[in-house]
This record gives C-alpha cells, structure tokens and sequence, in this order.
C-alpha cells in the first residue's frame, strides 16, 4: 500500500487530503457529542435504497390512511371504461378486476366519453404490443383530461415508475397481483395524487374471486388456474412481470367449473402462464402426489418440485364435472406433458384434442440460447408419442423469427419443423428483444429488423401451407361443433362454432332436427351440431348442419 500511494502523482494525493480534511471537518461539526445513534445509520441506508429501488406501493397504506376513509373506497356509480390488450390470461384478469370494482359500487360503460375512469389490461411481451398501449394513452388524454386513466397487468409491472414520470398521461398504475388494492388507489388518484402498486406476490392466485364476465350470456369461459412461470427462458419477459408459480387450490377451481356448468356454460379454458405445471401445494393436499410431470430428457433450471397435485389430477376432476362441458387450456410447455395427461386426453371425450406445443424454433443452438430445456429431437419424440396415443390430435405452436444468433440455417430448421410437425395452427412473430431478461443481459440482437420481418413472413407463409393442408383433410368428415356465435361478419343468418380441434367453422342456420327427441328448431350459442365439412380453407371451414346432438350422443 505505501508503495502504491507513493506512486501517485502529488497533485492528486494533495487534492485527495484536502477532500478528506474538509470531509471530515464538516462530519464532525455534525455529529453529537455523544455519538452518531442507530436511527442515523438507518435513515442513511434508506436514501441509498431509495436511490437504487423506488417503491412499489405509492403511497404506502399507511400513509393514504391519514387521509382516506372506508367511504373513499365507494365507486358510486362512477363509470368505468375497460380495455384489455394482449392474451387470454388478461382478458381473465380484467374479469377479476371488474369483480373488485363491481362490489365496490364502480359500474361499467362502453363509451369513452361517458367514463370516469378508462383501465387499460396491457400486454407487455413484445415492443409492438407496448407502443400501441403509448398510442392509447396519447388518444385518450388528446380528447379528455378529466377522466382517471390507469394501466394495469405486464406493462405496469415492468415498466412501473416509468409511466408516471414520462408520460403525464397515467394516474394509476397495479401490477398484475396488486387487483385487490385497485378501489384505494382510484381513490388516491380522486385526490389529486398518482398512486402505484406493482408489489409482486408469492401467494395471491385471487381464487376467492369470482371473476364478472364480460357476456354473461357467452356459452365459453376462462379459468384461471396458476399464475407466474419459472421457465425463465431468455427471451421471455413474463416471469418478471408475473412473478413465481404458484397454483389455485384445486378445491376453488373445482367450485368455479361447477358454477359455469350449472350457468350453462359449454367450453372452458384453463389457463395460465405454464398452465401444465400446476401443482396444488395447498395445505389439504401437500405431500400426496408424485415428484415432478416433467417429460424425461426436458430439462429445467429449477430442481425437480414435490409434493402437492399436479395438472393431471385437476384435469381429471375437472373432467367429470360436467360430460357435456368441453375443456381445453394454454398455454403449456412442452416438458409439462407426461404421456399420463395425453393417455387422460385421449379417455376423456370432452377434453379437446388440441394440444399447444410451443417450440419457438426449430434449431437446436437457437434453443439452447433461448433456454427452452428441449432439442428438436426431443421435441419430435414428444409429437411422436403424442400421435401415437392421439391420431388425429390439433397440435398447434408459437415461433419467434430472428431471435439473437439465428443464422440462415437455423430459420431453415424452424421452417422444416413447420412442416414435419403439420400443425393446424401457429403464432410467428419477429424477435423483440425485453430489458431485464437473460437475453438482454448475456445475448446480441443482431439479426437486422428487415431481416427478422423477412423471416417472419416466411413461417406465417408456411404456417398458411400446413394450416390449409391441415383443413383440407376435413372435406367430406362429420365432426362436432359447438355454437358460439349467430351472426358471423360474413352473414348475419350465419353461424360460428368450433370443432373439437378448435378450427372454426362456418354455416347458415336453419331449422335442425335433434338426435336426442323429435324437436326442430334453429341453432343457439352452446348447441352441439353434426356437420358435414364442405370447403377450407388456412383460417376456416365451411360446412352443412346435419343434425342437433350432444357430446355424449356423437362419442358414443
């Protein structure tokens, strides 16, 4: 040490000293006589927390107390605008937020002009998705300034502070588990305040909530079942914006598939964000289940979980509940299918016969970047052992073009697992590259923007080739339809519905005799009807009705 300080040069030891003389000068001026106290040490190391980690709660509860009561919670009949951008899993938690708002005397209005308050449900997995929720903002604080606008779910989360500190356009802002404080922070923002709640949970799965749909007369609804993943694959923004797995206790999902049953409802969808891996480790059913789902060879970069139910147990249940109830659920991961659950799938009539296989690419270095834990080997094995139990089953995927380190070879290889794999559809979208994740930190986004649209339109391209070969099969088959809708965009005396495979069919309604009694009577939402398929094409088939049936009656 003495030789290095009689290294440096004299100019800066002077200049250190004299910063050290007036440092410590000025210190001792201010410390007490007898001695700097504990509270000193901590207020000190909050303003370096502060300065490094803004909070999560603003204001804290505490603080909005000392100027909020209960009544400050009452919507009272204020009026809310909501809109939900992005997956199936937002539309579900816009369904819990209008639960929480709803039993807080907030009601819903369909104009922008009328509403109070406008919530924004933002999806934040790609760039696109978030530049048209700053396009949204723009518009609707270009026609009001009145209204209390919030942003809620991916976006809010990951990009927290952000919005309020940039935009000038937001008041409110709650991450994905923070629903259950929506009315206080509305009634924050009703005093004049912004106010943030982007606190992530180990816990909350809102299964006491009983989600308000938005058609109550729809014959399809969504269950959520998990929330969070711990995939952490590298390109993937979701497990820092929905944080850790954890599942609903199996007991709650169960009471909510029966109230739809007993509504009328015909289809759910279970979801989550690895809705495969579901494992009950409530505190009735730890310990009674096997140690992991995991398909052997799939790795993972957590250790092996157990205990606790896992997603074949609640399909199972959830099965029995009502046999005229179709079941489907995503978006799963490929290592989550044991052959168990696809052996389930293929006993079970009323669990679809669709399978979402997400493989992203098809080249195995590109999966390996991703950190997708499979080979394309693999992942062949895997459909092959799928179609083998499941001959006819609808495999569908989700493929990212241009992701960091694909070279041209490797776009070659997904294009061929395309078509190898035939799947009836798939989800292709280019790269986007998300702060905070594993390819931000440890990956180059080299392949050029033009390059990445160029790619993109090359596996939508293919996509079309094997979604209509796909389709094209179906000429000339009966197969069961459930009705959705009755009018269509193509016909207002048409109607739409989907085979079991999740491909949409089209027909015009009439007068259909049942195979169940002597009635003849035109098609409603949640009808099961036998039709013969007649023309296709990559997005749809057409068809002619035959006959009203259910699904007991057509599997038998």
């Amino acid at each position: 040490m003495k030789k290095f300080l009689e290294a440096l040069p004299s100019r800066f030891l002077a200049l250190h000293a004299a910063r050290c003389s007036s440092s410590n000068s000025a210190t001792a001026s201010r410390v007490p006589k007898d001695g700097l106290g504990l509270e000193h040490f901590i207020s000190k190391a909050n303003v370096a927390q502060r300065r490094t980690r803004q909070a999560k709660i603003v204001p804290p509860l505490a603080d909005s107390d000392s100027y909020l009561s209960p009544e400050d919670y009452d919507g009272k009949g204020r009026k809310v605008k909501f809109q939900t951008y992005g997956c199936q899993m937002n539309f579900s938690d816009m369904e819990i937020v209008r639960s929480m708002l709803f039993s807080n005397g907030y009601v819903e209005t369909e104009s922008k002009m009328e509403a109070d308050v406008i919530l924004l449900m933002t999806c934040s997995i790609r760039e696109g998705a978030e530049d048209k929720i700053w396009k949204e903002l723009k518009k609707i604080r270009s026609t009001s300034k009145r209204q209390v606008v919030g942003v809620l779910g991916c976006m809010a989360e990951r990009v927290k502070h952000t919005i309020l500190e940039k935009s000038k356009k937001v008041d409110i802002i709650a991450g994905p588990d923070s629903y259950r404080d929506l009315p206080r922070l509305l009634a924050v923002a009703g005093t004049g305040r912004s106010a943030i709640n982007v606190q992530l949970s180990l816990e909350e799965t809102y299964a006491d909530v009983n989600p308000v749909r938005v058609d109550p007369e729809s014959k399809t609804a969504f269950v959520s079942i998990m929330r969070g993943c711990d995939n952490m694959c590298t390109y993937c923004i979701v497990p820092l914006t929905r944080g850790r797995e954890r599942s609903r206790p199996i007991a709650s999902i169960l009471d909510e598939v029966r109230r739809l049953s007993d509504e009328g409802v015909r289809q759910i969808t279970l979801l989550g964000q690895n809705v495969n891996s579901y494992r009950d480790k409530s505190e009735t059913f730890y310990g009674m289940a096997t140690s992991t789902s995991t398909v052997p060879g799939f790795r993972t970069v957590y250790k092996p979980k157990t205990g606790g139910l896992t997603f074949l147990t609640l399909l199972d249940q959830v099965s029995q509940i009502d046999s005229e109830m179709r079941i489907r659920f995503t978006s799963p991961h490929p290592k989550d299918f044991p052959m168990e659950v696809i052996e389930l799938i293929c006993d079970r009539p009323n669990i679809c016969n669709q399978l979402h296989m997400p493989a992203q690419s098809g080249n195995d270095r590109v999966l390996e970047a991703m950190g997708r834990g499979y080979s394309r080997e693999l992942y062949m094995n895997l459909v092959r052992d799928i179609r083998s139990l499941v001959p006819g089953v609808s495999l569908t995927s989700d493929f990212i073009a241009g992701f960091c380190g694909e070279t041209e070879e490797a776009h070659k290889d997904t294009l061929s697992l395309m078509r190898e794999v035939h799947y009836s559809f798939c989800y292709v979208f280019p790269y986007s590259m998300r702060e905070k994740t594993k390819a931000n930190y440890h990956l180059v986004d080299d392949v050029s923007e033009h390059v990445k649209r160029r790619r993109h339109e090359e596996l939508a391209e293919v996509f079309r080739e094997e979604a209509l070969a796909w389709n094209e099969k179906e000429l000339g088959h009966e197969r069961l339809v459930l009705i959705e809708q009755t009018r269509t965009k193509r016909s207002a005396s048409a109607v739409a519905g989907r085979t079991d495979g999740g491909v949409k069919v089209i027909f015009e309604n009439c007068d259909l005799p049942s195979e169940i009694d002597d009635s003849k009577t035109t098609l409603l939402p949640g009808d099961y009807v036998r039709v013969k398929i007649t023309g296709a094409t990559s997005q749809t088939l057409s068809a002619v009705p035959i006959s009203r049936t259910t699904l007991a009656k057509y599997s038998s």
